[in-house]
């Protein structure tokens, strides 16, 4: 199906010499003189290579076709990611590469948007936010309650992020997968 390259965004599938392409960022240029451009940053799936693409917005690009579909995730090994489908109980295999630096916020059992061209899984969308627990930070400072810094903590899957000065070791807090910014403390 083709699109034009504006419309390109991050994660999308493009087909292009007869590979394909997954989006991993897309920034639409719009200089005072000049034609608009869009940059598409890519990585092709067969290999793992990352390419640049500067594109007219109104070039015709090849989106390939994709089906998206919620998977489970089951474990991780020195093959890649397992993950299952839920109505069918297959189980697919995600390469490393394919999650990337996500990897960190999967846990057991997991509901994830698994996109699939034929039957290769070309990218994974986790859930927005995720619940884990701070395992290192700063003491509490007395005193320090109306202020606006964020101090450094570890979280159980290794992740280091910054929390308002109340969090404490074992406090379990929200953070957003994109980035692994503290968003609030967990309330279970």
């Amino acid at each position: 199906m083709k699109v034009i390259a504006s419309s390109i965004r991050k994660g999308n599938v493009i087909e292009q010499d007869g590979k394909l392409y997954v989006v991993v960022s897309a920034e639409n240029i719009h200089p005072g003189k000049g034609t608009p451009v869009s940059q598409i940053e890519m990585r092709r799936i067969s290999d793992g290579v990352k390419i640049s693409e500067r594109y007219k917005t109104t070039d015709q690009v090849e989106k390939a076709t994709i089906e998206e579909r919620n998977y489970t995730y089951l474990y991780e090994d020195q093959d890649g990611f397992h993950f299952m489908n839920p109505e069918t109980y297959d189980q697919v295999q995600v390469p490393k590469d394919v999650v990337g630096t996500q990897a960190a916020y999967l846990q057991e059992n997991m509901t994830v948007k698994l996109s699939m061209h034929d039957t290769n899984p070309v990218s994974i969308a986790l859930p927005q936010r995720v619940t884990l627990e701070v395992v290192e930070t700063e003491p509490v400072t007395k005193g320090q309650t109306a202020s606006s810094s964020y101090k450094p903590a570890v979280l159980s899957n290794g992740v280091r992020t910054g929390v308002p000065p109340h969090i404490t070791v074992g406090t379990r807090i929200v953070v957003m997968t994109e980035d692994g910014s503290y968003c609030e403390r967990a309330k279970d």
